[in-house]
Order: C-alpha cells, then structure tokens, then sequence
C-alpha cells in the first residue's frame, strides 16, 4: 500500500526477495501536466511493470472495500506513504497485521512531513522506522529502525535515501519477523511533522542564515523556496552561507550575496518561473540583480 516515488523501492524490494505480493493498493491517478490528463501513481505504474494487480479506491470507510481487502487473505500489509487513513477493519485484516515504513526515527516527526521537519528543525539524524500500524497518528510500537546523517542534503536526496533504507529494513524485518519484538513508542520526544504549507517555502531573510539554508534544502526540489523581484518569483535550489552584514534581503555583491538576520546566504542554483534551472552566474547574466536591490 504506498503512492509517491518514495514507496517504490519497497514495492521493488519486495518482489525481488520473492514474497508474494496478492495485490498493490495505490491511491487513484490524478490530473497531472499541462494537458491534466489523469496520471498514475508512481506506485501503481511500479506495480504494472512487475505484472501484480492494483486497486485505488478513494476511500477504505466502506464495508464493501473492507470486506475486499480481508479477502485477500494476506499474511502482513505493507504501507509506504500510502496517504489514505486506515480504518480499524483494514489494520486488523492481515495476520500479523500492517506495517508501516516511516521516513523518521519515532517518536520525533509522526505525521506528514518528516523529512523537511527534520531538515528545519537541523536534526543531526533522521532515520526509517519500521512500525506496527495502530490507529493514532504514527503510534504503533517500532520493530526496526535505521539511522542516517541530515546535514548537506536536500528534502529530495534525502527522501530517495531514506526510502531505499526503508525497502532494505522491511525486507529483513519480513524475513524474520518473529525476531523483531515490537517496543512501544516512548512519550518523551514527540513532535509533530505537519504537512508543509506552501508559504513556508518564501525565504526568511528575517532569519539567520544558516536557517534560510535549511529552508533552500527543505524545499529542494520541489515546491522549491523563492524569493520574488518585480513581482517574478526565483526558486532557490542550492545555497551556501557566507559572511556578510546589511538589512535582511539587501543584495551585498554582484554575485547575490544576500543578507540575512545573521550572516548572508549566496544561492548556487536557481530557476526563473518557466525556465531551466541554473547556476547563480548564468542567473547574472542574463539578469542583473545589482548590491542594493532589496528582495522579498
């Protein structure tokens, strides 16, 4: 059960050890592109290239759709971002019941959006929990985690290498899961990862730099943090924090150094609305942003 690129490694891993997948629940295509014609999750379309079947209901509230997933007779359910709200009717179907592939160390970041949280907040760590699916909110007691470092990484490399951790963790947790006793979340430590607000993504020259940076990275690649000029909007990709004293937003160089409540940022990579993405000098170029412009 999972929707976005992120629980397609778990799908791959899952075939490739050779369990026996009955059948792949996704959510349903959507508009997507300029034409908005309707698109296949990144799962469903991972499902169909190794030939097993998906559903994509709207809802699993209804009894009929309940009543189909116990019929499959499956021994666990494995979710992976799935995005859909698991009634207790579906958590207790399975046998030894559904486990979840989360992209934090629990309790730190239950919700939607754990990795950019952790990227925000300058977690040192951030890891995949292997959990057993109850009906709180990333609750259920942890089988397995797995550690890795955060600094330097963006929100979309990140996310690639906690979901290859997370394929490779369930995989040895389904190998012996008699050997995985199931530990109870502790209270201490409990955050919140909520969903990202699209206005989080305006840079905060308000802000010490260090901390715009992280905003750049969290949002890398997409929704991308911005900032605007003349009413166009700049996504920022990639930047590096420099020294550098002016009022917060004031443009300090020819090369954008730009100054933030403590020290500067210099954005390496940006993309104007519309175009390629490129590199601060190739920006310049084609777009002078002269010392003294102030950005919003």
């Amino acid at each position: 059960m999972g929707t976005p690129e992120f629980a397609v490694p778990t799908l791959d891993a899952l075939v490739a050890a050779g369990h026996e997948v009955v059948t792949v629940y996704s959510q349903p295509p959507r508009p997507a592109g300029r034409g908005k014609k309707l698109q296949p999750s990144p799962v469903h379309l991972a499902a169909e290239r190794h030939g097993l079947p998906v559903l994509t209901p709207v809802s699993l509230k209804g009894a009929d759709e309940q009543a189909a997933f116990a019929a499959h007779g499956a021994d666990v359910a494995v979710v992976a971002a799935y995005g859909l709200i698991l009634p207790a009717a579906i958590l207790a179907a399975p046998a030894k019941g559904c486990l979840n592939v989360h992209g934090s160390l629990l309790p730190r970041w239950r919700g939607a959006a754990p990795v950019q949280r952790a990227i925000l907040a300058g977690d040192v760590h951030t890891g995949i929990t292997i959990m057993q699916m109850e009906r709180g909110l990333d609750t259920g007691p942890m089988l397995a985690t797995v550690a890795t470092p955060v600094a330097g990484k963006t929100a979309g490399e990140l996310t690639a290498e906690l979901a290859t951790l997370g394929a490779d963790l369930m995989v040895r947790v389904l190998a012996d899961l008699a050997s995985f006793t199931p530990e109870v979340q502790p209270e201490a430590g409990v955050t919140y990862a909520a969903k990202i607000d699209k206005a989080e993504s305006r840079l905060d020259f308000a802000q010490p730099a260090e901390q715009v940076e992280r905003q750049v990275r969290a949002f890398a690649p997409t929704p991308g943090a911005f900032f605007e000029l003349e009413g166009e909007r700049y996504r920022v990709l990639a930047a590096q924090v420099l020294a550098g004293e002016g009022a917060p937003g004031t443009v300090l160089d020819e090369a954008l150094t730009i100054a933030c409540g403590q020290g500067a940022i210099r954005p390496l990579t940006v993309q104007r609305a519309g175009r390629p993405a490129m590199d601060t000098a190739a920006l310049l170029r084609g777009r002078a942003i002269p010392a003294g412009t102030v950005l919003a």
